[in-house]
């Protein structure tokens, strides 16, 4: 067994250090294994993941990043393929999976250049070339974004569902999500946070719906207030229909009943006073971020005002938003035009939850897609496909470049590098050749996960891919069979690949680099001994 070398001569004695190839195996052995194992997750037949936490709770999903997160990994380098995923959720929604598996399967070509004695900074320089030139080749290969620009989209959001839970609801999940996302934009602008997601457990998936308005979970807050408002003139108010404590304490000596009854009357007084303003001002509905006292119920109810309460900020944008109104922070300043307007405001009662539904909205910049479903683990999958979905259509309105999807880019670009290749010297050209073949892991995987025969999968689309007419083609994982993945309509956004070729990159040249591990936990054995059986076998 090889162990952790000691320094004693510039380390403390309960440090410990590995170098040189030790150390690089040691890294590029753990994140080849994180890229393994959701491997398997990667396309429409992907397979799920049983993810149960320290509290019994069970996740099911293929979703790369949820699996990341919840697999609480704890070695060092096998992290940064985590951070990866987060940084591709985060800046495109979507193509997890693919960057951790691309970075997988660079570190792992990368393995076999170092046993062959290449030095890691020429490794990482030629992954750098051919990443700046897969760049160049995907951006020729990209599709504009033309004014028939909706059904396109609808494309976008069936591949971006498509072998998740909720497949079998994907043409009503993209009228939906498209119809969204097409609502909210200002421009070329486009806020994911515009949209909310709200689940409701029960019916079916066909049952979910698109809401020109807002969600909330929230109870009108009196029980003589209307349940259902017509033609509804909304007050949004951030602060509260109460009477304000002072900052400091305060002591009152009351020393008869009059007096206590003359404090409970000016109480009352300023209470009323705050309503009449919110009646001067035409206002039928109150959405107030702060309490709101019995009293002011009493009277808002009195004139036909229905109102909630304790509505978090972040609702109240979106509330905003979607209603056309201002918030408003003193009910003396009250504008008329600060009120917002519903077509109809309810509230329905779903498995004894109550929530407020503001609709009919007059061009609402916030719109809420409701999710219905027969389980709570059903709807949390979808939730997952809807969010990336959502992302990817954001993303290819911002950008308006589409790809082709089922490998047929991978393949393309894989092709193009090693041709590439071939006319650039150096020990370099060793290191673009590795780049080129990994990218043949996405479209190989996707065959493996549909049990084809990876070989004859990869060797007839590499022939039908040398015919440039036939750049498009790729893999039909129901039938088997290579096809044009364009007429198909097997649609992505150039930017998850663009995020996912570079997080990939970045990774693996960043993890290549390192040639010291050094522990300074002697009381935790569990990465030593990692390092151990790495290096054993």
């Amino acid at each position: 067994m090889i162990k952790m070398a000691k320094e004693p001569y510039f380390l403390q004695d309960n440090f410990q250090k590995s170098s040189g190839k030790f150390a690089q195996f040691y890294n590029i052995n753990a994140c080849i294994q994180v890229a393994d194992a959701i491997r398997t997750t990667l396309g429409p037949k992907g397979m799920d993941k049983m993810v149960v936490d320290s509290s019994n709770n069970i996740i099911v999903t293929n979703d790369g990043v949820t699996i990341l997160k919840e697999l609480q990994i704890e070695h060092p380098a096998a992290r940064m393929l985590v951070e990866i995923a987060k940084t591709q959720e985060k800046e495109v929604g979507d193509g997890t999976t693919t960057a951790v598996i691309i970075a997988g399967e660079l570190l792992r070509k990368s393995q076999e250049l170092l046993s062959e004695g290449i030095h890691p900074t020429i490794i990482s320089k030629g992954y750098r070339i051919a990443y700046k030139k897969s760049l160049e080749i995907i951006n020729q290969l990209s599709i504009n974004l033309d004014d028939n620009k909706k059904d396109l989209l609808k494309k976008v959001v069936e591949t971006a569902i498509t072998g998740k839970g909720a497949e079998y609801g994907k043409e009503k999940l993209s009228d939906l999500i498209v119809g969204a996302v097409l609502q909210v934009i200002d421009g070329e602008e486009f806020d994911k946070d515009s949209i909310k997601i709200e689940k409701i457990i029960g019916e079916e998936l066909e049952d979910s719906f698109l809401l020109d308005g807002y969600i909330i979970e929230r109870e009108i807050v009196h029980s003589s207030m209307k349940k259902e408002i017509k033609d509804a003139k909304i007050l949004l108010l951030n602060s509260g229909l109460e009477v304000r404590k002072t900052e400091i304490d305060s002591k009152y000596d009351i020393t008869s009943p009059q007096q206590f009854q003359s404090f409970v009357d000016m109480e009352e007084n300023m209470l009323k006073n705050m309503v009449n303003k919110i009646v001067e001002s035409g206002a039928n509905f109150v959405v107030c971020q702060k309490g709101i006292d019995e009293v002011a119920q009493f009277y808002l109810a009195k004139n036909g005002i229905s109102a909630i309460r304790r509505v978090a900020k972040s609702d109240m944008e979106k509330i905003s938003k979607a209603v056309s109104g201002n918030i408003v922070s003193d009910v003396n300043n009250i504008n008329k035009n600060d009120l917002g307007f519903a077509g109809l405001i309810k509230q329905k009662n779903f498995s004894d939850t109550n929530y407020i539904f503001i609709n009919s909205c007059k061009n609402p910049k916030a719109v809420s897609i409701v999710i219905r479903g027969s389980t709570e683990h059903v709807i949390d999958e979808t939730l997952r496909a809807v969010d990336d979905a959502i992302g990817d259509v954001g993303s290819v309105i911002k950008n308006k470049k589409l790809l082709v999807g089922a490998g047929s880019v991978e393949m393309e670009l894989s092709l193009q590098l090693l041709d590439f290749a071939n006319s650039f010297g150096g020990k370099e050209q060793l290191a673009i050749i590795a780049f080129a073949k990994s990218l043949e892991v996405i479209p190989k995987t996707l065959a493996e996960n549909s049990g084809l025969d990876t070989i004859e999968i990869i060797t007839n689309l590499r022939k039908i891919h040398k015919d440039k007419d036939k750049k498009y083609y790729g893999i039909d994982v129901f039938t088997g069979e290579i096809v044009d993945a364009r007429q198909k309509g097997i649609l992505e956004p150039l930017k998850i690949k663009e995020q996912a070729l570079s997080s990939a990159i970045q990774v693996s040249n960043m993890i290549l680099r390192i040639d010291d591990v050094i522990l300074s936990n002697p009381k935790d054995n569990s990465i030593n001994n990692t390092m151990n059986n790495d290096f054993d076998s």
